[in-house]
């Protein structure tokens, strides 16, 4: 690749020193800051005409497959109401000609923002799609509707049970469609329309939608055993153009372990086995994550965990064994109060839990009187802080001002020297980190209600950079631009730390590069 100085441009290393004027390049290392052009004969000059690079952007969580799988469904993101909820399906089944029988699947509805303000029954499935087995993702991934064929095609009926950790919706014993936490996981994995040439397709445009906001480092939040042979397709015909890091469904994850060991570690054509994942709890704004006081307006109800005391111990336990880091997905004080009991409990046995460094996704809900456990524990968060201003309206009504102001409390846990990221879920969200720190700084509803745990730019910038790689195992060569890392960049339109605050979602990825490789330029 040769050597390439990439100069006149404004670069936030997020490492010591702050800012230098030019970074050397060389086979897709970094080796020099500042060098002086007038002793590097042979070398590519690259004037940024005074852009500001940081180190590329790192996504802390999100679910790639889901992401490539949502490509191939019906997007139902933009709908406000029941009837253009019905017109969207039932315009896909006949753009796309699905044969009478075969499985629709849809995502990206929201009930709390459809102006019926609450999730569509089944006479407006059935109204949408009549001769086609039904299925619909809620926004957060953790609920979804089904009409009365994809009833019968689960075989679900007023006698099947309630799975642990989970609801199949009812009302006056007659069942509605809706699947909630573990019961619409359980289910959905049997409304399966696998085309693999068009999945594998549609892997490539989702990396593109993440190279797009300056990230070059993507996480597979929850591999199942049923993404094992699409991850080594993936790899076989060379179709990862970033590095993914997976990490298995806890309930398998010593097999998955075994039928992915040659991923394990290092990465092997961008991907590789980074550990294991479990859920504790569902979602504030469905009102399942598990909370230590009651939902506002409730006498008793707070939500119910996913997961035993016991099953969660035991998922530590194996990847302590295993030298596999664990993700817990806590959104409610209770969840995460498990997962720090369980932690200490295993600490308190001689398992060095912390030298896995365990990972508390989301925090929404964490108590500022829990960060201190968290701090001992040696456990790190990754917030959802965009949540602050998509649902930020939605928590107030859920919890009231005092808990929801505090959702992903990140300057109380920076106060505290705890480290965290940030990440947007996605396809919860697009992974778009400058929206995302434009929040975690602003700390603003929707509605325009000012929340607290505002934090500086800078510590922002970290969050999805310096302290993302520390996440990963990877600070020895991601997150900072320094001399011996790779020459991973993100070249942005303006500097975050100089525009106005209020502008901060407004700059834009001009270019990403990977190993000195230019995978992304915008259109000037």
């Amino acid at each position: 690749m040769g050597k390439t100085l990439y100069t006149n441009a404004a670069i936030l290393t997020m490492d010591e020193p702050a800012q230098a004027a030019s970074v050397l390049v060389e086979d897709g290392v970094i080796r020099a800051l500042n060098a002086d052009p007038a002793f590097l004969t042979g070398t590519e000059v690259v004037d940024l005409r005074g852009r500001t690079v940081l180190p590329s952007f790192l996504d802390a969580h999100s679910h790639l497959s889901a992401v490539a799988n949502g490509l191939l469904q019906v997007d139902l993101s933009s709908c406000v109401d029941f009837e253009e909820l019905r017109t969207q399906i039932a315009g896909y089944i006949a753009r796309e000609k699905i044969p009478a029988g075969h499985w629709v699947l849809a995502q990206g509805y929201d009930h709390t923002a459809m102006q019926e303000g609450k999730h569509p029954s089944l006479a407006v499935l059935d109204a949408a799609a009549p001769a086609n087995p039904l299925m619909l993702q809620h926004r957060s991934g953790h609920m979804g509707v089904v009409n009365s064929l994809g009833l019968q095609r689960l075989g679900i009926t007023t006698d099947t049970p309630d799975v642990p950790g989970g609801k199949i919706g009812r009302e006056n014993g007659i069942l509605t469609g809706y699947l909630e936490e573990n019961a619409f996981l359980y289910y959905q994995k049997q409304a399966d329309t696998l085309d693999l040439a068009a999945l594998l397709r549609a892997f490539h445009a989702a990396q593109d939608l993440y190279l797009r906001h300056g990230i070059t480092t993507i996480q597979e939040g929850m591999l199942p055993e049923q993404l094992v042979p699409i991850y080594r397709e993936l790899c076989r015909q060379s179709l990862l153009k970033v590095d993914v890091v997976g990490y298995a469904d806890a309930a398998a994850g010593p097999q998955i372990r075994r039928e992915l060991e040659d991923y394990v570690g290092e990465y092997r054509d961008h991907f590789r086995l980074g550990g294991y994942k479990m859920f504790l709890d569902g979602s504030p704004q469905g009102r399942t994550a598990w909370m230590r006081q009651p939902y506002a307006g409730e006498a008793a109800y707070r939500g119910y965990p996913a997961l035993t005391d016991e099953q969660v111990e035991e998922y530590l336990r194996q990847g302590a064994a295993d030298s596999m880091q664990v993700l817990a997905h806590c959104n409610g004080d209770a969840a995460a109060q498990q997962f720090l009991d369980a932690v200490e409990k295993l600490e308190g046995e001689g398992l060095d839990v912390a030298g896995i460094r365990p990972v508390l996704i989301h925090g929404q809900l964490l108590g500022v009187d829990q960060l201190d456990a968290v701090k001992r524990s040696g456990v790190l968060i990754s917030f959802f802080a965009a949540h602050v201003y998509h649902w930020g309206d939605i928590h107030i009504r859920n919890f009231g001002m005092e808990r929801a102001s505090r959702i992903s409390p990140a300057c109380s846990a920076r106060a505290r020297g705890i480290s965290f990221t940030f990440h947007q879920d996605t396809p919860v969200l697009p992974p778009d980190m400058l929206e995302t720190i434009w929040c975690a700084v602003n700390r603003r509803t929707r509605a325009g209600v000012q929340m607290e745990e505002g934090i500086g730019v800078r510590d922002a910038l970290r969050a999805v950079t310096a302290d993302t790689a520390y996440q990963y195992f990877e600070e020895g060569i991601k997150g900072t631009i320094a001399p011996g890392k790779r020459a991973d960049f993100v070249v942005l339109e303006r500097n975050p730390l100089e525009v106005p605050l209020e502008e901060l979602r407004e700059i834009r990825v001009l270019e990403t590069i990977r190993g000195g490789e230019s995978l992304y330029r915008a259109e000037e």
